[in-house]
This record gives structure tokens, sequence and C-alpha cells, in this order.
């Protein structure tokens, strides 16, 4: 598949399954997510994936996250949290520890490198015929659920790609110029 063609009908899944991609693709799309512009060279990012029990003790993480976000939250909203975590097989978390301090880079640009990176996975999953959808919610600012990752409150979660074989597709949405675009 062509870049353009890659970038031209990449949408995000609305379901997925097994299987996920083995060893070898794994470290593939985790190489083509590496390799986004990355100002100073700092490579800001962190992935962990999670699959089987790690995704199911992440999914015990977020639960008790918001029980402590929401104390009043009743027993099928927290059902409801843990679920959105199982529709995926496999959740690569992508994480931005930055140098808020560095003398050159400022925090925005090691950020952004972070997000960049994300949109190469994703492009990337796409182009080995994976289904993969960028999340985030109240869990991934959470300071206990970062924690969990090994992480201080500083650092970000930038997204929780739910990874997978597509079982159905989200429409492709059509690029959005129409008064976005300027010259001069």
């Amino acid at each position: 598949m062509d870049f353009f063609s890659v970038v031209d009908h990449r949408s995000s899944a609305a379901r997925l399954s097994e299987p996920v991609p083995g060893e070898s693709e794994l470290a593939r799309l985790l190489e083509a997510a590496a390799r986004a512009p990355d100002h100073g060279h700092l490579a800001p990012w962190r992935f962990i994936v999670l699959q089987g029990a790690s995704r199911d003790r992440f999914a015990d993480t977020v639960v008790a996250a918001r029980k402590v976000r929401t104390p009043e939250a009743p027993a099928e909203a927290l059902e409801a949290e843990r679920q959105k975590v199982r529709r995926a097989p496999m959740i690569i978390v992508v994480a931005c520890v930055t140098q808020p301090d560095h003398p050159k880079i400022p925090e925005i640009e090691q950020v952004l490198a972070v997000g960049a990176a994300t949109q190469n996975l994703l492009l990337a999953a796409h182009a080995l015929g994976y289904g993969a959808v960028w999340k985030t919610g109240p869990a991934a600012y959470d300071p206990r659920v970062k924690a969990s990752f090994g992480l201080v409150a500083s650092d970000h979660i930038i997204a929780f790609v739910h990874v997978g074989t597509p079982l159905a597709m989200n429409p492709i949405r059509p690029p959005q110029l129409q008064g976005k675009v300027r010259r001069g």
C-alpha cells in the first residue's frame, strides 16, 4: 500500500478482535512510531503494550481510579469502564516523558513529537492490515493510572491505542480544509 493510500483510507476501527500483531509486526509498528520528528533527538515517547493479564490489570486500575475520582459512581458505570478496556485485544499506551527544563527544546515540542509518533503508529497499523483507535479519557490524566505505568504526575499519557483485527470500521472522514488554508 503506498503512503497516500494508507493516509486516505485510514479510519478508526469501530470494533476490534483477535488476532493482534505478532512480535515482529509489533516491533515494526513501534519502530515506525519512533521515526517521528523529534527536535533534539530526545525520544520522549514510551510505549507500554498491554494484552491478556496486563490488560486486565489495567482495567482494574482504571476502575479503581474512577472510584477515587467519582466515589458515588454506580457499579454499572464502573463495569462499563472495565469493559471499555476489554474492547481491544491489545492496547499500546503511548506516554510522553518530557524534560520540561530542557535548555533548547520546549516541552510542547516534546509532547508534539509523541503525538506524531502516535500518528505513525496508527498509519503503520493500517498499512499492516490492523485496526487501531486513538483513545484518551479521564484515565489518561489520572495520576494513579500514570503511576501504574511508572510515570510521574507531570508525564503525559498521549494515547491508549487500541489495536486488533477490525470487525467494523468507522467511515473515512473527508479532509476538512474549507476555510483552513491560507496563502501568504
